[in-house]
């Protein structure tokens, strides 16, 4: 068990970034109840909560995912469903079994609950002086809560990932079958096998590599569907989608959404920015994104030269960080790395920016800047007609960017380490103590 010391600045912010979580959603709870629907910066339609879970079910029963839904899940995610519903409730439609299938909202709100339990334990393992302020920053943030509201599977891919790469589990091959599972459930996730690679941990690599293989067998011999074409086929007809709606950056992990939207649409600011600030926009950003991914393939570099100056959960974060901010997921999938950020020490300005922003990435809340209208919807959570606002809000363009700056200090970091450490004692190419935490 590691245990630390705060520092004073350390005794008094962390416990008020986690208050302002606090703060935030209890607002968002009041704003359910009085005005009945799940404020911004949760999904914009007020009557599809839960309906990532329920919409995945559907094809998870009837089938028809991969030809007809276009989905890029792999198997796994299907086959999980089938044994968290109940089947006789997807004879129809989505939104009829919303109103049937009890196990399947008991089952996503136990997964919630057991990963506040679960995200203590690491906490509490790492660092148990900030446990409780980062356990609460997690447990009640924004990515966690809004993957929650949405009924999405990064709920268990969360579980399964604190599993493979948090401290509680000792087994390293039990560790590389929840990293199998982890993968199975979004596949950008392998990129935290190849950390391993940079560690020099050749074992683990080929452990987690074998587990995630078989896995996917296992997982598309009992769905019977979901082939590698189908999913390759699937995942560049994704890519090639064109973002044209302000809709669509409602709540983004980069800047790819914007671009598009400043570039392609007629998005109300533009009027306000002018088109001299949009074109700088346009060019900018994008090499604002490749900046970042440069400076965290040289932190890779730096790991591979020096490993064991490089702490695991760091290798882990700068692998899962890079797919985020290559290929745009949705905000919510943070919640995949900043675990990773919240077991950095509270120690230099680059650790120290990195804990502060994913302290303000949690923070359920927006700012807004201006209203796209009001319109009439239905709220699932209410039950009524509901008078939606709809407003362009700071976090549109605040969140990727605080987002990206992550990795970036945190590489910056890195790189800073091993040229100390290389300065001090040359290149070395065995790799020293593993650190695992």
């Amino acid at each position: 068990m590691i245990i630390r010391r705060l520092t004073p600045a350390n005794r008094w912010l962390e416990p008020l970034l986690a208050f302002l979580v606090i703060a935030a959603i209890a607002y968002d709870i009041w704003f359910i109840v009085a005005i009945g629907y799940v404020p911004q910066p949760f999904f914009y339609e007020s009557q599809d909560t839960w309906m990532d879970w329920f919409n995945t079910a559907l094809y998870a029963h009837q089938g028809g995912a991969y030809e007809d839904w276009r989905t890029v899940y792999l198997p796994l995610s299907f086959d999980v469903l089938k044994l968290l519903t109940l089947g006789q409730c997807y004879e129809s439609e989505q939104f009829e079994a919303r109103a049937c299938d009890v196990m399947a909202i008991t089952s996503m709100h136990v997964i919630f609950l057991a990963n506040i339990v679960l995200t203590f334990f690491v906490f509490r393992k790492v660092d148990r002086s900030t446990a409780v302020w980062r356990t609460i920053a997690m447990s009640l943030g924004l990515p966690l809560t809004y993957a929650l509201e949405r009924g999405n599977l990064l709920l268990l891919t969360y579980t399964f990932l604190l599993l493979a790469y948090g401290p509680l589990v000792k087994s390293a091959r039990v560790r590389w079958l929840f990293s199998g599972l982890a993968i199975n459930m979004k596949i950008y996730l392998v990129g935290a096998i190849f950390a391993q690679l940079l560690k020099h941990r050749w074992r683990w690599f080929e452990g987690s590599l074998v587990a995630t293989v078989l896995v996917y067998l296992g997982s598309y011999a009992w769905l019977g569907d979901g082939s590698p074409f189908q999913i390759v086929r699937n995942l560049v007809d994704y890519s090639s989608l064109e973002i044209t709606s302000p809709l669509d950056a409602w709540y983004a992990a980069t800047y790819v959404p914007l671009t598009q939207i400043l570039e392609l649409s007629d998005f109300p600011i533009i009027s306000t920015l002018g088109s001299d600030v949009i074109e700088n926009f346009v060019w900018g950003l994008p090499l604002v994104t490749h900046l970042v991914q440069a400076t965290i393939l040289c932190a890779a570099l730096a790991t591979w030269i020096s490993p064991s100056k490089v702490p695991t959960h760091r290798a882990i974060m700068l692998s899962i960080g890079l797919a985020l901010i290559t290929t745009e997921t949705g905000g919510y999938t943070q919640l995949l790395l900043l675990p990773f950020v919240f077991m950095e020490r509270w120690r230099g300005v680059g650790r120290k920016w990195a804990i502060v922003a994913a302290y303000i990435l949690c923070i359920p809340a927006d700012i807004h800047l201006q209203t796209l209208g009001t319109f009439v919807r239905d709220s699932f959570v209410s039950g009524r007609e509901v008078y939606a606002d709809y407003d362009i809000a700071l976090g549109h363009f605040l969140r990727p960017g605080l987002f990206m700056s992550i990795p970036f200090a945190l590489s910056l970091v890195t790189i800073r380490e091993v040229l100390l450490d290389v300065r001090a004692n040359g290149l070395r190419w065995r790799c020293g103590p593993m650190l695992t935490a």
